[in-house]
């Protein structure tokens, strides 16, 4: 027997408002509201994605290379996020919002250049905190109501923290006097851990 007690119910529904797509009747969420979120979510990656590509190109000092190549590899995975955030919200029946003058409205996180080094990396740090906590928001939001969005909002969470968390290391590297210092690990160790990782997640992407 079937968990299912309402197959012929759902399949009359399924036939009506099929211009909806993915967005049933028994979507527990005001889709507008949630697209308007996700939007402000994927606002928020554009953001990133710019500040980090631009981050990756002017970045200057005697750990630059690995800082540069560190930022590019961010970049990319920020833009990944907006790819995932764009297509949900098609699938919710909204329209991405890509207007740079709304994106720059709508962004959680600013858009600061730094003047060096260690301030670019500060930049991102701090952008990525605002991501990691608006996002706990965002997935409470959604909760069980659409654990597709939940999940989807989860999985870049998860990749946020990892940022944050290469960034303080990079931070420590470039300006060990920075709060919270680590003394266990030394400036040349740490920049040299963030190359070895980040070759390390090359190989792994090429296999």
């Amino acid at each position: 027997m079937s968990f299912i007690t309402n197959a012929a119910e759902i399949r009359t529904r399924a036939r009506q408002k099929i211009e909806q797509g993915s967005v049933t009747q028994d979507y527990q969420l005001d889709a507008e509201q949630a697209v308007g979120i996700l939007n402000e979510a994927l606002a928020t990656e554009i953001m990133c994605t710019l500040r980090y590509r631009f981050h990756s190109f002017v970045a200057t000092g005697i750990h630059s290379t690995a800082v540069a190549e560190e930022f590019l590899e961010h970049a990319q995975e920020e833009q990944e996020h907006a790819d995932l955030i764009a297509k949900r919200i098609k699938q919710l029946g909204g329209k991405p919002e890509m207007n740079p003058a709304v994106v720059a409205q709508r962004s959680h996180s600013e858009y600061k250049e730094g003047t060096s080094l260690a301030d670019m990396i500060r930049e991102n740090l701090i952008a990525e905190r605002i991501a990691i906590e608006t996002y706990r928001e965002i997935v409470h939001f959604f909760g069980e109501k659409d654990p597709t969005s939940r999940i989807m909002i989860e999985q870049i969470l998860a990749k946020e923290e990892e940022h944050a968390d290469e960034l303080a290391d990079l931070l420590f590297a470039v300006a060990p006097d920075t709060n919270n210092p680590q003394p266990n690990r030394s400036s040349s160790d740490k920049t040299s851990a963030s190359s070895h990782g980040s070759e390390e997640r090359k190989s792994k992407a090429q296999h």
